[in-house]
């Protein structure tokens, strides 16, 4: 099941039918066995109609799934993640500590975002002004309800500034979190099993129209399990209107590319689908 949240409301997909829920945000997905309830919402449910689904569904019509949420992310999850961390890294003598975090009983966990820094599907994400060296991080991103249980699923866009995070570890703040640094969508994925090991991670990355990255992954291949991942999250948080987890970064562009004003960022997940993101600047920066 596929559930939007748009201008217009919220649309439940499900086998090619599309229903109104109406219900708000934060209290719809924040429960136990949301799977279940949804399903059981479809019988008295509003459906849609074709011309209806393509108005609620247009692309400047879809909201990032996210209300009073906050979005978390988990660094050094997968293997690639490491390597490049410890080669941005090298130059200020700290590329071993992303091979010991690696390693280590504990996860990095760190703070992304709240959601009015967070880009929806078709939206834009910044790039930073004082960085040169600037990459997209495709992540399966968790939804997590306050109980501490996975609900479902979406696709993240971990925006990060390498050139900064590399000069030194305890500029990963600065190098993470700013103005429309994260993007969400374009839905949220809801199943009542957790989601295949087998699950494809794809990004592609254009200039121009044309493909200047291309590459894919499977979950499989990251290192921590979700439910590790969100027992550290948990074990001294609180959430009351649950949260949103970015699982790590598992495909990372050449270290002679960076990204520019224009660019398109395409990273599509088996369940969630497809999030399209135009690369920006914060207008601030733009001189007239």
């Amino acid at each position: 099941m596929k559930l939007y949240n748009t201008k217009s409301g919220i649309v439940l997909d499900y086998h090619d039918a599309m229903y109104v829920i109406d219900e708000p945000w934060d209290l719809l997905i924040n429960r136990d066995d949301l799977a279940d309830f949804l399903l059981s919402e479809i019988k008295t449910a509003n459906l849609l109609n074709r011309d209806e689904q393509s108005k609620w569904l247009d692309d400047n019509a879809i909201l990032p799934p996210i209300a009073q949420q906050e979005v978390w992310a988990a660094g050094v999850t997968y293997l690639k993640s490491r390597d490049a961390r410890m080669e941005e890294s090298q130059s200020s003598g700290a590329a071993s500590l992303y091979d010991r975090v690696y390693d280590a009983v504990r996860p990095e966990l760190f703070f992304k975002a709240i959601a009015s820094r967070v880009s929806g599907h078709q939206q834009e994400v910044y790039i930073r002004k004082d960085s040169q060296w600037n990459v997209p991080e495709p992540e399966l991103t968790l939804f997590i309800n306050s109980n501490g249980n996975i609900q479902g699923y979406t696709i993240g866009n971990d925006m990060s500034s390498r050139s900064i995070e590399g000069e030194n570890a305890l500029y990963l703040p600065q190098a993470k979190i700013y103005q429309k640094s994260a993007a969400l969508g374009p839905c949220l994925y809801v199943t009542s099993s957790p989601i295949p090991p087998e699950t494809a991670i794809k990004m592609i990355i254009k200039r121009e129209g044309t493909i200047h990255y291309e590459d894919a992954t499977k979950v499989s291949q990251i290192k921590r399990s979700f439910t590790e991942l969100t027992s550290y999250l948990f074990s001294e948080c609180d959430f009351p209107y649950g949260c949103f987890l970015m699982t790590g970064t598992c495909l990372v562009p050449s270290p002679d590319f960076t990204l520019q004003e224009g660019d398109l960022v395409e990273i599509s997940i088996d369940g969630p689908g497809t999030l399209i993101n135009t690369i920006g600047i914060n207008p601030k920066h733009k001189t007239s």
